[in-house]
Parts: C-alpha cells; structure tokens; sequence
C-alpha cells in the first residue's frame, strides 16, 4: 500500500506536534525529579483520565482486541468492561490511601508497610512486566502495522524507530510531557479507531441485523461456556478482577498519574473519566474485529486484521488519520512505561532523595535510565514475535505474575494483622508456583500433551485466593509492624470535596451490567 501526500501530512503534522508538547514541557521538567516523575503534583482530572485511558489503550489492544476478536468472537472486550468497575473500586479504596501516604512510587507504599525487601521485590518486578511486556508489546505492535503498510520495513530498525521516538520525549519531558501528549493521544486514536469502525459497518449498509447474520452467533456473545478455550465465564469472574486490580490499582505505569494528580476529587474524577471511556473498546476495536471475519475470512493470524481493515477498507485521508491513532497508542504507552520504570529505578533502587542528590542530579539520571530501557524494550520483540498471539502473549503472562502482588496489597491495605513476613512469603511462593506452572504448560504445548490446568484466567484466580490465604496464616503466627494511617478506612470511600464522585460511579456499573446482559 502507498500512502498518498495528504495521508503522510496528516502523520508528520500529528507527530510534530507530539514532539512540540514535548519540547515545550521539556524546561518545566528539568527542575526536579518531583516534576520529571510526578508533574509537580498539579494534574487535574482530564488530564489525569484521558492519560489513564491512552496509557493502556495501547497498541496492544488496538491490534491484540480486535486480533483476538477475530478468531473468537467480542468476549475479549470483557478486559475492557472489567476495567471499568475496577477503576470505580479504585476510587474508592486504593486512591485515598496512596494519596493520603504521598508515596512516589507505588511500591514505596510497601516499604513503608513490610519494610525494604517488599518494596524492591515489586518494584523489580513490576519493571520487568512494563520493560518485557507492556513497552515490547505496544512496539511489536506498531511495527506488525508499518510492515502490513510497507512490507519492506526492516523489523529491528523499525522497533529501535518507534521506541526512540516516544522514548526521547519522554526523557525530556517527564510525566507531563507524557500526560499532555496522552491526552491528544487519547483524542487521536479514539478518531482513529472510531473511523475504522464506520468503515467497516458501512459493508453491512448501517444494518446490525445484517451484520449479526454474516457471523457466527457466539462471536457476538460476551458470555462464553465454561469450556470456552479463549475466556470462560469462570475466568471472566475470578480471573479478571485479579488481572485488572494489579494493573489498574497496584501497577506504577497506570497509577503514576493518578499519585501525579492535585487533590483527591481529581484523582477520583480523572477515575470515573477512564471509566466510561473503557466501555468505548467494545464498539470500536471487539465488534469491528468480530464482523471482519465475515469481510476478510483469508487472515491467517488475527494480529493482522486491524492492518488488513486499514488496507481494505479506508480511502485517502483517512488512513493518515487511523495510523496517526496507531502511533497515538504506541506511543502513549511506551511514554507511560519508560517514564514509571525509570521512576523505580530512582526511587526504589537508588533511592535519589534520600541520598541527597540535587534535583538536577536526579533527573539527569531518570533520563538516562529512560533511555537505557528504551533500547532494552526495542529488541524483545524479537521474542514476542514468536509467541502465538499478541494478545495471548500479555494475559498469559500477568494471569502467572500478578496474583501474589494483588493478595499482598488486598491484604496491606484491608487487614492491619497483615505481617512483613507474610508479605515475603505471599510473594515468594506464589510466584514460585506461577513459575512452575507456567513451565509446564509451555512444556505441555511443546510436547503436544494435555497440561491438566484450568484456564489461564481460572488459574489466576485460584492463585490469588491460595496467596491470601497464606498471608492470611502466615500473619498470624508472626508478628505486624505498625500499619498507621497506611490502611483504608470507612470514611475514605466519601467526597473529600466538591461533586460526589459516587455520582458517575453507580451509573457507569449498571452501564457495563447493561452491555453485559445485552451481549450475553
């Protein structure tokens, strides 16, 4: 495909003024590792809900949702939906008290509860998966596009491209240079995305009915057999809710923006503003993706049928506009990951401030940090390329690593028993069995036998619940420190100020209720 001149203004005009935000902020961001990291403090709720949004609006999902949409149908966007109560759960329990603890990174938050050793645990890991995962996977992505577009882009300088980009703004511009370019970023795929929609209904003339004869009627169902090889009901109940609280409620990429934010109403608002706009994925990534199975049958991989419907479906000008909101969705992620992990690094590990550094100091090496990681990030897609779908490829790993970080931040903010050695043991043998279990169904698949394990999602959920209890046991033989103002308590789920935000939180979960009763 050749994209014409007007399709090529419309991307260079979209990444100039990316770079231009991030000049612009650049200044601002090199007084001090507070700003550099945190933005000062001072990000209001738009700001911190359409940074929310576009941070994990990734790529990824762009090309994972509608890929796994596909081949199985729209329960996929169950991801999305329970991402949506999981931001109203954060607004009511997790934000008031990492706010109220004015912790920097979220793992601070454990130190501060079990002492050193937790936090630099979580904090490695929680690196490893934004590094290996989530920055190598919305870089994978792009690049799967650009070669769909040109075939003759060479994968490994087009992965050091698209990292550099995002990954250059980013080191000089700092959190707010991240979350002034996510929200046009948000504005820009939401376009993108949206667009692609309108193509792809218009080949059924506007009809849903015609639309829902052309597939398969379980492609158009949420509710899926608890057999379903792809997203059983069980897991949907057990499974997800663990998946979404770490990344939504325990992970620094997501959170940093919310510890960014001015006051807590802001934080919360920004919340309920992530919110409503996660039922948006159902409509312009699942279903789209869902209906092209009856438009583009001859896909091989379903990774491919986001860059297919941009070949096949959309005129001149247009696909500028689609691909400036697949850079738009690389990049805010990408932005979003390097900027907290290089925030860990400085603050968990090297502990900047507390050894005195001048503010200069330490933002020189966040930078520095920032782009070490971003050439890390650009070459592990040489890895992900060889595993059996992108979006496969990030569940199956956070269903194995995340449910012993969930069970220990459950337990540090609801129970005040909860012990240091708890914490480490929680930690310790959870992720020893994920580890286990991983290697044996990687080695079951390879021989070609039957693994005898639930599905991933199931088996996240089964995880976390043996994880609590053994935290659980372990606290009471073992003695707490102190937990102090580190716990949630009743008073926090009420407005601090202003508006209530229960307000927009009761009618967006009867709204994802809705979507699921419609679509069961």
């Amino acid at each position: 495909m050749v994209l014409s001149v007007l399709d090529w203004g419309i991307i260079i005009a979209y990444l100039a003024v990316v770079l231009f935000i991030g000049v612009m902020v650049s200044r601002k961001a090199s007084a001090s590792g507070q700003e550099l990291f945190l933005a000062g403090r001072s990000l209001g709720f738009i700001a911190v809900g359409m940074s929310l949004f576009a941070s994990n609006i990734s790529s990824t999902t762009l090309i994972g949702v509608a890929g796994a949409a596909y081949q199985s149908g729209i329960s996929v966007a169950h991801y999305e939906l329970m991402a949506a109560l999981i931001l109203i759960f954060m607004a009511v329990f997790t934000i008031p008290v990492f706010l109220r603890a004015r912790v920097t990174t979220i793992p601070e938050y454990l130190e501060r509860r079990f002492g050193p050793i937790a936090c630099k645990y979580v904090s490695a890991l929680t690196i490893f998966l934004s590094i290996f995962v989530d920055t190598a996977g919305s870089i994978y992505a792009g690049v799967l596009v650009l070669q769909t577009l040109a075939p003759g882009v060479p994968f490994v300088p087009a992965c050091l491209g698209l990292a550099a980009f995002a990954g250059l703004y980013t080191a000089a511009g700092g959190l707010r240079a991240v979350v002034y370019t996510d929200v046009l970023q948000a504005i820009v795929l939401i376009a993108g995305a949206g667009v692609i929609t309108y193509e792809v209904f218009a080949n059924f003339d506007f009809s849903w009915s015609t639309a829902m004869a052309s597939i398969p009627a379980d492609r158009l169902s949420l509710v899926r057999p608890l057999d379903d090889p792809n997203l059983p009901w069980l897991g949907v109940i057990v499974g997800l809710p663990v998946l979404g609280f770490y990344y939504w409620g325990a992970n620094q990429y997501i959170m940093q923006r919310v510890l960014g934010a001015r006051s807590l109403p802001h934080a919360r608002g920004g919340a309920m503003l992530a919110a409503g706009l996660k039922i948006l994925p159902l409509f312009i990534m699942a279903i789209p993706g869902a209906l092209a199975f009856a438009l583009l049958p001859q896909l091989q991989n379903g990774d491919q049928v986001f860059p297919a419907m941009i070949v096949n479906f959309l005129p001149v000008g247009l696909v500028g506009v689609v691909i400036a909101g697949l850079l738009a969705a690389i990049m805010s992620t990408i932005d979003s990951t390097l900027n907290a992990s290089s925030t860990l690094v400085m603050y968990d590990f090297v502990k900047a401030e507390e050894r005195g550094w001048a503010p200069e100091r330490i933002a020189f090496w966040g930078r520095v940090t920032t782009v070490a990681l971003m050439l890390i990030a650009a070459f592990w897609p040489l890895v992900i390329r060889d595993f059996p779908g992108l979006f496969n490829y990030i569940q199956q790993v956070f269903s194995y690593a995340v449910p012993p970080i969930a069970a220990v931040f459950l337990l540090a903010i609801f129970w005040k028993r909860t012990s240091g050695a708890a914490a480490l043991w929680t930690l310790g043998v959870g992720h020893a069995l994920g580890a286990a279990a991983l290697v044996w169904r990687l080695w079951a698949q390879e021989h070609g036998v039957d693994d005898g394990l639930p599905h991933f999602t199931i088996l996240a959920g089964i995880t976390t619940l043996f994880c609590l209890a053994l935290g659980f046991l372990v606290s009471l033989v073992t003695t707490a420190r102190p937990a102090g103002d580190l716990l949630w308590r009743r008073a926090d789920a009420g407005p601090a100020s202003g508006i209530d935000y229960r307000w927009a939180a009761v009618p967006l979960a009867a709204a994802v209720a809705a979507l699921v009763w419609l679509f069961r």
